[in-house]
């Protein structure tokens, strides 16, 4: 038998910080969309859950803690250190999620969100935790939900991922490149596996 050693447990360690976080933001209500959530104040993390049925491609994951988009709002520029002008950038950016949604056809109550308020300095790691171990399919697989139409050159860029398969959002677009049956078929197949691996999530409690 190998000699005993104590277990070592660091609470400052990056992954416990990043799990405690996570854990936290799954311990707040999730908020369904619409109704528009009133106004708040403060940065943080978020994520976006699918709770309907009628999706066809979403359902599976209304029963689990999976998230379709996850993101941030800072308080202050990331590049420059600038303070940002708005007092509620977090309520800001889930607004603006709200109204891609909706623009895009998709019922938007059948769509709900988890709030954390959170310093600058842990958003990061949150946000990172959630990708890595649940790859959300629009941040992974549909991406271009978060893009923003900003000016001539971006009009002339070909339509994303997420806007082939969700059309209806009021912006411009150049060429299409993407086949949205492809891309269907990739999805299903990747909300299949993040089923499957549900259970290997650091932070898992069920």
């Amino acid at each position: 038998m190998p000699p005993y050693t104590p277990e070592y447990y660091d609470p400052m360690s990056t992954d416990h910080i990043t799990s405690m976080i996570c854990l936290n933001l799954e311990d707040q209500p999730v908020t369904p969309l619409w109704p528009e959530i009133p106004r708040f104040d403060g940065s943080g993390l978020y994520a976006i859950y699918y709770i309907g049925s009628s999706i066809e491609l979403y359902a599976p994951l209304s029963s689990y803690k999976i998230p379709v988009y996850v993101g941030q709002a800072r308080s202050h520029n990331s590049a420059t250190g600038k303070g940002v002008r708005e007092r509620d950038p977090l309520w800001r950016r889930i607004r603006d999620h709200s109204k891609s949604i909706e623009g895009a056809g998709l019922p938007l109550h059948e769509f709900g969100v988890r709030l954390l308020r959170l310093p600058d300095v842990h958003i990061d790691l949150g946000e990172n935790g959630l990708r890595v171990n649940y790859q959300p399919v629009w941040n992974a697989v549909l991406t271009g939900f978060g893009s923003h139409e900003q000016g001539s050159s971006t009009r002339q860029s070909s339509r994303s991922k997420w806007d082939t398969v969700h059309e209806g959002r009021n912006r411009t677009f150049g060429a299409t490149k993407h086949d949205k049956d492809v891309l269907l078929a990739k999805a299903r197949k990747h909300i299949d596996q993040q089923i499957a691996d549900y259970s290997q999530v650091p932070w898992h409690q069920d």
